[in-house]
C-alpha cells in the first residue's frame, strides 16, 4: 500500500501524519513515479507554517523535490520508459511513496548520479544555476557575500562558485559551519554570532562592499545585506528563513543606486528548454566532481517531523533525504 505525508492545516510539524492510499494510473501525459528518495528544504517549511499560501483548501502533501524509477507511463509519452530513473522539483506533493506527474517536469539521472545525490541536488542545484546565472551574471571579477554558506543552496554555490574562478565570503552561526563551508569552497567565512558581518565585509573588501549579496534569511540579515554592497551592487533574495523583510522600502535602494531581485526556482523550470540545460549543467559538475553533494541527515519518510524540527532549529547542514 501507498501512503504520504500530509499536513491537515497549517502549523507546527507535529500536524504531519500518514496517509494510504490506492496507486493511480497516469492519465495522458503523465508517467507513475516509485520514489527511492526525497529531499527536504526549508520551502517546505514555508508551506508548512502557512507562510507561503496553501494552494488546496483541505490536506497538503509537502515537499518540492524527489528521485524515483518510472513503474507507468501514458501511451503517448515519449521519451521516458518504464525502468528509468528520473528526478524532478516542483512545489508540493513529493512526501509520499507514489506520484502521478505531468512528464514534461522530469528529467533522466545520468548514471553514475545516485536517486539520493539526485534528489539532494535537483532543487537546491537549480537554485544555485538560477543565481549564478540568472539572477546575477557572476565573473571571476565579481565579489560575492552568501548567507547560509554551509546549508543545502549554500555548499553547492560555493563549490560552483569556485568552479568559476569566484572568490567568495560566506555566513554561518557556527565555527563548525563555517569550516564546512570552507571545505566546500568560500575563501573566507563570518561567524555571525561572533562577528558584525557587515563590519567584517567591509574589511575584507577594503572598504568597498561587495557587488552582490545572496540572501535567503530575509529578517535577520536585512539591511545588513544592503549596508555590505558597494555602489551599483545587486541584493539577491531567495527565502526568508528567519522570516520576512516587511521593513523593505524602494528608499532604501537610494543609497548606494542598489538593485534588489526575487526570483522564484519554478517561473525558471517551467521552460522546458531551461529545466534540460540547468539540470545537465548540474548533472555534469557533479560527475566531473566539480560539485560534491552533502548528504548529511537521512529520516524514514513517516518521521519527517523530525526533519523539520532539526532544519528549523538549524541542527543540519548540507542536504537531508527521506527515505520511502
Amino acid at each position: 500500500m501507498a501512503y504520504c505525508m500530509i499536513a491537515t492545516k497549517p502549523g507546527g510539524p507535529e500536524g504531519l501524519i500518514k496517509k494510504e492510499f490506492e496507486i493511480p494510473t497516469p492519465g495522458s501525459g503523465e508517467v507513475l513515479i516509485r520514489h527511492t528518495a526525497i529531499g527536504v528544504n526549508f520551502l517546505d517549511v514555508y508551506f508548512r507554517t502557512g507562510l507561503y499560501p496553501w494552494p488546496v483548501n483541505d490536506n497538503l502533501v509537502l515537499g518540492s523535490e524527489a528521485a524515483g524509477v518510472i513503474e507507468a507511463v501514458s501511451p503517448d509519452i515519449k521519451g521516458f520508459s518504464i525502468g528509468d530513473r528520473v528526478v524532478y522539483t516542483l512545489p508540493n506533493n513529493a512526501y509520499t511513496t507514489h506520484r502521478i506527474i505531468d512528464a514534461q517536469h522530469i528529467v533522466l539521472i545520468p548514471d553514475g548520479i545516485s536517486d539520493e545525490t539526485a534528489a539532494a541536488s535537483i532543487l537546491k542545484g537549480l537554485t544555485t544555476y538560477y543565481l549564478l546565472h540568472n539572477s546575477f551574471k557572476l565573473t571571476g571579477e565579481h565579489t560575492v557575500l552568501f548567507h547560509a554558506a554551509a546549508g543545502g543552496v549554500g555548499l553547492i554555490a560555493g563549490q560552483w562558485m569556485k568552479s568559476l574562478g569566484i572568490k567568495a565570503i560566506g555566513t554561518a552561526g557556527t565555527d563548525e559551519k563555517c569550516s564546512l563551508a570552507i571545505e566546500h569552497g568560500y575563501m573566507h567565512m563570518i561567524n555571525y554570532n561572533r562577528e558584525d558581518f557587515v563590519k567584517r565585509v567591509i574589511e575584507l573588501t577594503n572598504g568597498v562592499g561587495v557587488d552582490v549579496v545572496y540572501d535567503s534569511v530575509g529578517k535577520d540579515t536585512y539591511p545588513g545585506s544592503l549596508n555590505c554592497l558597494k555602489k551599483f551592487g545587486t541584493m539577491v533574495n531567495f527565502g526568508q528563513s528567519s522570516g520576512s523583510a516587511t521593513d523593505f522600502k524602494l528608499a532604501d535602494l537610494a543609497v548606494g543606486s542598489y538593485s534588489v531581485t526575487r526570483p522564484i526556482l519554478y517561473h525558471f523550470t517551467a521552460d522546458r528548454g531551461w529545466l534540460e540545460n540547468a539540470s545537465k549543467s548540474l548533472f555534469d559538475l557533479i560527475l566531473k566532481g566539480d560539485l560534491n553533494i552533502s548528504i548529511n541527515q537521512h529520516f524514514p519518510l513517516d518521521q519527517v517531523a523530525e526533519s523539520h524540527r532539526m532544519l528549523e532549529a538549524r541542527k543540519t547542514t548540507g542536504c537531508t533525504i527521506l527515505l520511502p
